[in-house]
């Protein structure tokens, strides 16, 4: 399952949440640790899973830790919000967590910048741990921020296209479509109105629809998001107004933002068996790996596919990319543990048996080097294409922010607007859109 899916409102929440990190936060950069990992301790390990399946995966790694280190206890609390976890690692004392996970990669920026979660290059470095060969690059460049790591990541996502092999049929489509020109033709052929509606749609593109959200589009045109002085460009990057472009004038030729609006508000749940993509109701969807194993247990009566997103025209020799996130593990920075703390991190982060069991379990793409290469891996060829995906060398992640998400909360309520026809003129919203990031970050600092 997805764990950085932003909705608006609990992006906003979680970036005020951590805001306060930056006044309140008592964390240690990490170096100064004294604790003797040797000794007899208990750890207490926060994370935010809650599905029975990733809550036992979860646990049986952690037993095979405490066999392996035997003076370490571990109390894990499941179910940690980031709301949760901000407020514990602003406030400190013996309630805090030691070693903590979050779902909200788009925080990193500002976990690192508050000392929120400790710096981990002194343990790496005392563990003879190189970020850059063990992890998936692109996967160590989002656990990191202006050249400090206080995370790692544990497990990632990796988006891509799902679509109805069964529609594809009936409709002719030999082929995914690998270039947008060919998806926008596709999304039309799938199709079939109905009234003012829609016995199926080939795919939702409304900003506000089931992953289809501006940084995941994003990764598929190359946004750069800031100039080298770390200012917000999107009105200076031609990437960025080509996407908006291109997204207002697909929902247009599917019907419209408006008719599309009614459509997507009365689609069942992104995490029940009612969504739109089982149902059949849409043919193709933006998602990742978790995806497919949640088809599988809706019992579709359809055969499904999975490929890339596809690209622009003009960068058609980048196809295989996609949008990545994940989990990110750290210890927590008023943790007087964080010698043994560095212990689970470490093996939970690096050991293979321990990351390839994880993924396996909880269906996500692993995040070292030697899980992906792991014969023990998952092959699965649905779950290949995520973890192909996940390898590309242009697959990325947006920019890390002292504000966190907020950047992406904003750009993308350009992107509503403009869908709408509310934004008429698309280069004044991107200059406001700059000013207004810029001034957010600005306070944020």
């Amino acid at each position: 399952m997805p764990r950085n899916r932003r909705t608006k409102g609990a992006a906003l929440a979680a970036t005020a949440a951590i805001s306060l990190l930056a006044t309140a936060c008592t964390g240690s950069a990490g170096s100064g640790a004294t604790d003797d990992p040797k000794a007899k301790t208990t750890l207490t390990f926060w994370h935010g899973w809650s599905a029975p399946g990733e809550v036992a995966a979860i646990e049986a790694n952690i037993d095979s830790f405490e066999k392996k280190h035997p003076n370490i206890k571990v109390k894990v609390v499941k179910g940690i919000t980031d709301d949760k976890l901000n407020q514990a690692l602003r406030a400190g004392g013996s309630n805090a967590p030691d070693v903590v996970s979050s779902f909200t990669t788009d925080n990193v920026g500002r976990f690192c910048s508050t000392n929120a979660l400790a710096d981990l290059k002194p343990f790496l470095a005392k563990s003879d741990i190189d970020p850059a060969r063990t992890f998936l690059p692109q996967m160590a460049k989002y656990t990191e921020h202006e050249g400090k790591r206080c995370a790692v990541p544990l497990l990632g996502d990796a988006y891509g296209l799902y679509y109805n092999k069964k529609a594809f049929a009936e409709a002719g489509i030999t082929a995914p479509p690998k270039t947008l020109s060919e998806f926008d033709k596709v999304a039309q052929k799938l199709t079939k109105t109905k009234g003012d509606s829609y016995e199926q749609l080939g795919f939702m593109p409304n900003f506000q629809g089931y992953e289809t959200t501006f940084e995941h589009y994003a990764s598929q045109f190359g946004v750069r998001y800031f100039d080298a002085e770390g200012r917000s460009d999107l009105a200076g990057d031609p990437a960025a107004k080509a996407l908006f472009i291109w997204q207002k004038n697909l929902a247009d030729k599917l019907g419209g933002y408006k008719k599309l609006e009614r459509f997507r508000t009365g689609l069942g749940d992104e995490w029940g068996p009612k969504h739109p993509f089982h149902t059949g109701q849409v043919a193709m969807q933006l998602d990742g790996e978790w995806r497919g194993k949640m088809a599988q247990d809706a019992g579709l009566d359809f055969e499904i596919g999975a490929a890339p997103f596809p690209v622009p025209d003009d960068q058609a020799a980048d196809y295989g990319k996609g949008y990545l996130s994940g989990t990110i593990l750290g210890i927590a920075g008023v943790s007087k543990k964080q010698n043994a703390a560095w212990e689970l991190v470490k093996y939970l982060s690096t050991d293979t048996d321990a990351v390839v069991s994880f993924a396996n379990a909880i269906h996500n793409v692993p995040s070292t080097v030697a899980a992906l290469k792991s014969p023990k891996l998952n092959d699965d060829p649905l779950y290949r294409t995520f973890v192909d995906i996940a390898q590309h060398p242009k697959s990325s992640h947006a920019p890390s922010s002292v504000n966190g998400g907020a950047f992406l909360l904003t750009a993308q309520d350009l992107g509503v607007r403009h869908e709408a026809g509310r934004e008429k003129d698309l280069d004044a919203g991107l200059k406001k859109t700059d000013a207004q990031i810029d001034k957010d970050n600005e306070q944020a600092r």
